[in-house]
């Protein structure tokens, strides 16, 4: 029992750092732009070395062509569109360019008797 030490795994270590350079992104992203997109570059070689990809949540914050972090009302723009399918629409204020996300309500299976 010696040699056995409790600690967390890799990507328990990685998910930790992920989020906490993510935070500090936000606290300095209206300050020093660059700063935030430095460390949202740090964040994603951190989860691409522990072999797993970003949360959705982190991901969906990163703009896609410039890298850079997106804040509602700073550096991007957030609209909702009923078209075909109601999606949200965010644009990047930086580069221009926009993802869409699907608002789909979650079907529930089939009940087969």
């Amino acid at each position: 029992m010696k040699g056995q030490i409790k600690s967390a795994s890799a990507k328990q270590i990685a998910k930790q750092r992920i989020e906490v350079l993510f935070k500090q992104a936000e606290a300095v992203c209206r300050t020093n732009p660059e700063l935030a997109k430095e460390y949202v570059q740090i964040a994603r070689k951190v989860a691409m070395s522990a072999r797993f990809s970003l949360p959705a949540e982190f991901k969906r914050r990163v703009c896609k062509n410039c890298g850079a972090l997106l804040v509602q009302g700073f550096n991007c723009r957030v609209r909702i569109q009923q078209k075909r399918e109601p999606h949200l629409v965010v644009t990047c204020l930086n580069c221009g360019n926009q993802s869409r996300i699907l608002l789909r309500k979650k079907k529930e299976g089939i009940k087969v008797e």
